[in-house]
């Protein structure tokens, strides 16, 4: 079944449309740092043409068009004047207040959560992502049903799917109700397959690191330093969309598993926080969060909490996290460094990602977090495989190693399990004890 509404919603915005923006401020919002500035990155992300913004202070909010009369006619006026594609309001507006603004203003008006699923359409590339899109979307809009269905009539034939005094309303309500069951049903399948992976990691003993933080704080740049992937990054809102998911070997650390995931942002509209369930189950599976935050944000504090409430919504609160404060390139000077805890845990590391700069100290951080998966074990390479040995060094395993009289290699490494049982298989090594640590005993 083609994704007509998905393809239809994916030509809403992004065209350059000229477009005015209206920044609500309320008494409860009024105080809320860098909004404008989000919002307004918000629409250039979408590629629309900002040709004005309007900020609308107001103590409260009126039933008919959420802004007042007066302010109505100012923008009546502006659209007549610029011949203005679409509005934007930068907090929600109601099914109401959206239809009676586009009969007022001759044009399309969506709110902030409309413009944010314009977005995720335009970002999404899987198939996963597009059905996960679509998904949050048929939600959205079932609540308006504004503009005209009768594409999805198309997709059950039409005739005789209406009932004995059924109105279109009604018929549009049952139609998106069923593609909606449909999307779940594939979302399903789709979810099986993940989970399977899941515990094919597990299994292995795999370490799991996900990659978290507010959109545009630079996690895919830093997944790709890691990784040495070419995974999609750019200075834009959520430039991200589809999680990746990657096999590394990290120093000191072994081999592990690190997921890039979709960026945060202030009030995620709940049907994507719905929808992306499933993206950011690698997330609540992780053994280790990296909590990555735009150290030259002047608000990055606030967008820190942001980013925990959300962590504390998909039940990921209790996971291992250390925030790395990344671009730190764009404050001055400005080293890398750590920072512990009094019992000498790193909870926070200051890197470039960009230039690669403090990388070494978040190797140290993961070898730190992940120790209690770790295995301790003395191994023998026979003369023949004494090459093996430099393959580990590179990793930096080798904890003491000694040379006997027959040429042999002893070796005491702290590894994976997973990637002990690896080295095992391979020619001329033997191991002489394993001693697993006290957490790993004890999951």
């Amino acid at each position: 079944m083609p994704m007509e509404l998905f393809d239809r919603q994916k030509d809403a915005v992004g065209q350059g449309e000229r477009t005015v923006l209206v920044h609500i401020e309320l008494n409860s919002t009024r105080h809320a740092p860098n909004s404008l500035d989000e919002f307004k990155q918000l629409a250039l992300s979408s590629g629309l043409n900002i040709v004005d913004t309007i900020t609308v202070k107001r103590n409260f909010t009126k039933a008919q068009f959420f802004i007042g009369t007066g302010k109505v006619d100012e923008l009546t006026d502006i659209v007549s004047e610029h011949e203005i594609d679409l509005v934007i309001f930068s907090l929600e507006l109601s099914p109401s207040q959206e239809r009676n603004l586009e009969k007022a203003l001759k044009c399309q008006v969506i709110d902030r959560t409309g413009l944010i699923l314009d977005i995720f359409a335009l970002r999404a590339s899987s198939f996963e992502g597009k059905l996960q899109v679509e998904l949050a979307q048929l939600r959205h809009l079932s609540t308006r049903l504004v503009r005209g269905w009768t594409h999805l009539e198309r997709q059950k034939g039409g005739i005789g799917l209406r009932g004995p005094g059924e109105t279109q309303l009604e018929t549009d309500k049952r139609l998106i109700s069923i593609r909606i069951k449909n999307i779940n049903k594939r979302l399903a399948k789709v979810h099986k397959q993940h989970d399977l992976g899941r515990k094919s990691r597990l299994k292995n003993e795999l370490p799991m690191i996900s990659l978290v933080g507010y959109t545009n704080a630079g996690k895919s740049t830093l997944f790709n330093r890691l990784t040495n992937a070419n995974v999609y990054a750019d200075d834009k809102l959520f430039a991200t969309l589809d999680s990746t998911i990657r096999r590394v070997i990290l120093p000191a650390a072994g081999e592990a598993v690190i997921a890039d995931t979709v960026g945060f942002i202030r009030d995620l509209p709940h049907e994507l926080v719905e929808a992306f369930k499933s993206t950011l189950e690698e997330t609540r599976q992780a053994n280790v969060l990296l909590h990555v935050v735009d150290a030259s944000d002047a608000n990055n504090r606030e967008k820190i909490e942001q980013v925990e409430g959300i962590i504390e919504q998909i039940d990921a609160q209790n996971i291992p996290s250390i925030i790395v404060m990344n671009k730190i390139d764009e404050i001055g000077d400005f080293s890398p460094r750590v920072d512990k805890d009094n019992d000498g845990n790193i909870y926070r590391v200051w890197l470039s990602a960009h230039s690669g700069e403090g990388i070494d100290l978040i190797y140290k951080a993961l070898s730190q977090s992940l120790s209690g998966m770790m295995t301790c074990a003395r191994i023998q390479l026979d003369v023949q495989s004494a090459f093996i040995r430099s393959e580990i060094h590179k990793v930096g395993f080798i904890e003491k190693e000694i040379m006997n009289e027959f040429g042999q290699w002893l070796l005491e490494i702290n590894v994976t399990r997973h990637y002990l049982e690896r080295l095992l298989v391979k020619q001329g090594v033997s191991l002489l004890w394993e001693q697993k640590s006290q957490q790993s005993q004890t999951a």
